[in-house]
């Protein structure tokens, strides 16, 4: 028979008084193998029937109450962010919150659209996290990390561009990306080079380091570089690639693959000949753009792994009096293919 809504609410939530009673132990070694203690030892029986008393009677700990205890939990706060990223990020992002839940923290990401700064920083602290991995389109200052870690953080690791004191910092340097496909393409010849600056909402703090790696790379080469802005739909690509003759440009780096195969079509819709006429480079070497014919150049973003990551948010929480280090978290190399 069905229980009905009254009946539901007066079911007790069970506690660890319970669970020690039906095991036939002390709260305090409840505690210990539910909390997975090292410092006190517990034969492995007795552990065994405390999880299988946890089980039946239902019983998980009360996290908020943990952290009371210890003054931070073992959650790792992850900001979520509103940028599109490529497959590649995805799978980092993926095998680091995996990494962390095998390092036994509990991962929870956090929507901080509308927040920035100081503001994201407390509402961030509110839930107490040991540590906070910032995916670098919150802008982190000195003094945030300092909220963080007045409120228990013990670790504030930062993946920005730009690097935060008090916090770790795995700087992504867009600019050798921009700096590699313009060196790629001077080396093909190309002289009147375009750099596509994306038109989305948060893409800018990719696209405008990126643009000055281009701009660097061009340097002292006798190549021009020419800013080309364009959103991430086909009829902007129409226009920009109905007005390419008068652009004089013989090559475009066009940000990533994506927007890469979309400028490259409308181009060829308009009877430019790649390569002859225009080479076209893209970035994150993405599989569809092997299947595109000509072939699409790219660069190849080398990020350093998730696990390793997670590793170093781990070290990081174990060692809070460590000074705060900065580490590199990429690097970039051209792939030659049929379109430059």
């Amino acid at each position: 028979m069905s229980q009905t809504p009254k009946q539901f609410a007066e079911r007790s939530v069970p506690t660890s008084a319970d669970v020690a009673r039906l095991a036939g132990v002390s709260r305090a070694t409840v505690s210990y193998v539910l909390n997975n203690t090292a410092s006190v030892r517990i034969s492995e029986p007795t552990r065994r029937r405390v999880r299988e008393a946890a089980e039946e009677l239902g019983y998980v700990p009360h996290a908020a109450a943990r952290s009371l205890r210890a003054g931070h939990t073992r959650m790792v706060l992850l900001p979520a962010t509103s940028v599109p990223h490529g497959p590649q990020f995805h799978r980092f992002f993926h095998e680091l919150q995996w990494a962390l839940r095998r390092l036994d923290y509990t991962v929870v990401q956090y929507g901080s659209v509308g927040l920035d700064g100081d503001d994201a920083a407390r509402a961030w602290a509110e839930l107490r996290p040991v540590a906070v991995v910032s995916l670098g389109e919150v802008g982190l200052t000195p003094h945030g990390v300092d909220i963080l870690k007045r409120s228990g953080a013990k670790a504030v690791i930062s993946l920005a561009p730009r690097r935060v004191e008090g916090a770790h910092c795995l700087v992504m340097d867009q600019r050798e990306v921009g700096g590699c496909a313009v060196t790629h393409l001077v080396q093909r010849g190309r002289r009147a080079i375009g750099v596509v600056m994306p038109r989305e909402p948060g893409l800018e703090h990719f696209a405008q380091p990126r643009y000055e790696g281009a701009v660097r790379a061009a340097a002292d080469t006798g190549a021009r570089v020419e800013p080309l802005p364009l959103a991430y739909d086909e009829e902007s690509a129409a226009a920009l690639a109905a007005r390419w003759h008068g652009l004089g440009l013989d090559a475009v780096y066009a940000f990533n693959d994506d927007y890469a195969m979309l400028l490259m079509r409308a181009l060829q819709d308009e009877r430019i000949d790649i390569p002859g006429q225009t080479a076209v480079i893209g970035a994150d070497d993405l599989l569809l753009g092997r299947l595109l014919r000509p072939r699409l150049s790219t660069v190849h973003i080398d990020m350093v792994t998730g696990r390793l990551l997670a590793e170093l948010v781990d070290q990081a929480v174990r060692t809070p009096d460590d000074r705060p280090r900065d580490h590199e978290l990429m690097g970039a190399r051209a792939v030659h293919r049929e379109s430059t």
